[in-house]
């Protein structure tokens, strides 16, 4: 037998009637999920490209941070959550893109927008290379290896200076804002809405791109592959899957979007320095969102982020030293009470039908 098959709902029907075990019916909507996908994703990339007319500074920050650890987190669950690989390396993939693309802005290589993509392709490129010898490694070894990764970058790029600009770190030119224009042509308000909110427009890009290439996985050949991987890979090799070529892909795809994140992340906050981007609570947070929301699901990463930012928002105006500890804490009460997260204990009480499209 080569490869892996998905059976039709109605051959799974079948089947599980031949074996005599109960059969849970599917609700008829899910059939039409992809399209419930794009309308519900169609509203929110509107509304979200509203916001900005209706809402403060102070609100439009808050959502670009949403948007941010939505696209972490997706592509995190892109390799661990559906293949199983818990990778502490998205620190380091967060870091390197924000040294690539505002390096390339400082010594005025190219314009913001190619390099927030070269940043991208640069992480991935290294995930390609680093990814044969790492993923040959599994469970905690291969998390540890990551975080080692993740680590050398950052002395790498401190020691670097001649290059890096070392310790002192490194400055963008500030965004000049326009005054805010309420009144004349539609047209002219909007194009003044897109200018003083640029990075928000850029990260509300990147996270609709890793939501549909995290779409595409999770329904395709190519997710039930991984998943086939985190169940058990030997079998999964047994039965004809390319294992090292399938991970190491899910790898690239997965390192691209923190490295383009880093980059928008860089220009929005003026000033980048190795102990601030190469932090692993960067990695944390992708994590602790992943498996809040659900990992190895489509829409988990999503609702984690949108619940996980908020509530620790509230933390860090309470005591931003808790901050840390709310996550470390909040990954140990999921994994103990919830380990599927929110989305398996909707599921668990047949609020939303068990399936891999979820």
């Amino acid at each position: 037998m080569s490869g892996v098959t998905e059976e039709t709902p109605a051959a799974e029907l079948e089947r599980a009637r031949e074996s005599g075990r109960p059969v849970a019916r599917l609700p008829r909507w899910e059939r039409h999920l992809g399209w419930l996908y794009l309308v519900l994703l169609l509203g929110a990339v509107a509304w979200l490209a509203w916001f900005p007319r209706l809402a403060n500074a102070y609100n439009v920050t808050l959502a670009l941070t949403v948007l941010l650890v939505i696209a972490l987190a997706t592509s995190w669950n892109i390799l661990s959550g559906f293949s199983g690989y818990t990778s502490f390396g998205h620190a380091g993939f967060f870091g390197i893109g924000s040294y690539v693309g505002a390096l390339l802005i400082f010594y005025e290589r190219t314009s913001w927008i190619p390099a927030v993509i070269l940043a991208g392709f640069a992480t991935a490129l290294i995930a390609l290379v680093i990814g044969y010898p790492t993923l040959r490694l599994r469970g905690p070894y291969f998390a540890i290896t990551m975080l080692g990764l993740s680590e050398l970058a950052r002395i790498v790029v401190t020691a670097w200076d001649s290059l890096t600009l070392g310790g002192q770190g490194v400055y963008l030119p500030i965004l000049r804002l326009e005054p805010p224009v309420t009144s004349g042509p539609l047209i002219d308000q909007l194009r003044n809405v897109v200018h003083n909110n640029q990075n928000y427009y850029a990260m509300l890009l990147l996270a609709v791109v890793a939501i549909v290439v995290s779409y595409a996985v999770g329904t395709s050949r190519f997710g039930l592959e991984l998943l086939a991987i985190r169940d058990d890979e030997l079998a999964a090799r047994a039965m004809g899957i390319r294992t090292t070529r399938i991970k190491i892909t899910a790898f690239a795809l997965s390192s691209f979007f923190p490295g383009a994140a880093g980059a928008i992340y860089a220009r929005h906050v003026g000033l980048i320095d190795p102990p601030s981007v190469f932090l692993v609570i960067w990695s944390i947070r992708a994590i602790a969102t992943s498996i809040l929301g659900g990992q190895g699901t489509i829409l988990g990463p999503i609702i984690g982020a949108i619940v996980l930012t908020l509530v620790t928002e509230k933390v860090w105006e309470t005591d931003p030293n808790l901050y840390q500890v709310f996550l470390g804490g909040l990954i140990v009460l999921v994994v103990l009470f919830i380990p599927g997260g929110i989305l398996a204990l909707l599921q668990d009480r047949g609020w939303l039908p068990r399936t891999r499209r979820i």
